[in-house]
């Protein structure tokens, strides 16, 4: 074994063999102050390269992703072999993405898209299709809102996420929604993603807006260019304007 994941996996992903991350040498020229901090927070992308771990370190996260899938295939095997198949919803998420040398920065804990963009796989009876697959921009807040649409179960005001059964049903369905992140430890920065664009904005009002119809590795920061003011302009209105206390935290 190493670590949790058996040895074996390891094998399936040889270092040697596996496809590093596209980056751009001058991915961070274009970008606020604030950004070049976060990405360069631990210099951890910089002791990767030294020690010549980038390839031994890509090939082992694939391999831990590779041992999760089988342990989930294990959970749904036995709830399929079970009599509670066609009453159950399945919902599997992660917390975050995970930066694997993008922007020089690895592990999670930040904006863009690496460290945002996470799995989100629903399946309910009688309503999800097989190899269904939906392009909307949602977010992790959804999943609450959704399971008591699902459940029929009176809705909560106070949530802030949207149920996404419209999507479930019909993965093109119009959805307006953008999915909105803050980063609490960088002064409550925030950034809105749709399906197109990525509009990031700092606590200090730095700014870094993205195409992704053109530029999906979000090398080319447009925010400071006038042409894209009323693009940033639209997406700023789904920031929040207050920013609500840490929930209590108890050990």
């Amino acid at each position: 074994m190493i670590g949790l994941c058996p040895e074996k996996i390891f094998e399936l992903y040889p270092p040697d063999k596996v496809t590093l991350p596209p980056v751009d040498e001058n991915d961070l020229g274009d970008i606020p102050p604030i950004g070049k901090m976060i990405a360069g927070w631990d210099c951890l992308h910089e002791k990767v390269i030294k020690a010549n771990q980038w390839r031994p370190a890509v090939s082992a996260y694939l391999a831990d992703i590779s041992f999760a899938d089988a342990m989930v295939g294990k959970v749904l095997d036995t709830l399929y072999a079970s009599s509670y198949a066609e009453n159950t919803v399945i919902v599997l998420w992660s917390d975050h993405g995970f930066h694997r040398g993008e922007k020089s920065r690895w592990r999670k804990l930040g904006l863009w898209e690496e460290a945002t963009h996470t799995p989100l796989i629903v399946v309910v009876p009688d309503i999800t299709k097989p190899d269904g697959r939906g392009a909307r921009s949602v977010s992790l807040l959804d999943i609450y809102p959704t399971l008591i649409d699902l459940c029929g179960l009176a809705p909560k005001n106070e949530l802030e996420g949207n149920s996404l059964r419209p999507l479930l049903e019909n993965p093109t369905a119009p959805w307006e929604y953008p999915a909105i992140t803050t980063a609490r430890f960088v002064g409550n920065s925030h950034s809105v993603r749709t399906e197109r664009w990525r509009y990031i904005r700092y606590h200090d009002d730095s700014e870094e807006l993205y195409d992704h119809a053109v530029d999906e590795f979000e090398w080319v920061n447009l925010a400071n260019k006038p042409e894209y003011n009323g693009v940033k302009g639209e997406l700023a209105r789904w920031l929040r304007t207050v920013n609500a206390a840490d929930a209590p935290f108890e050990i």
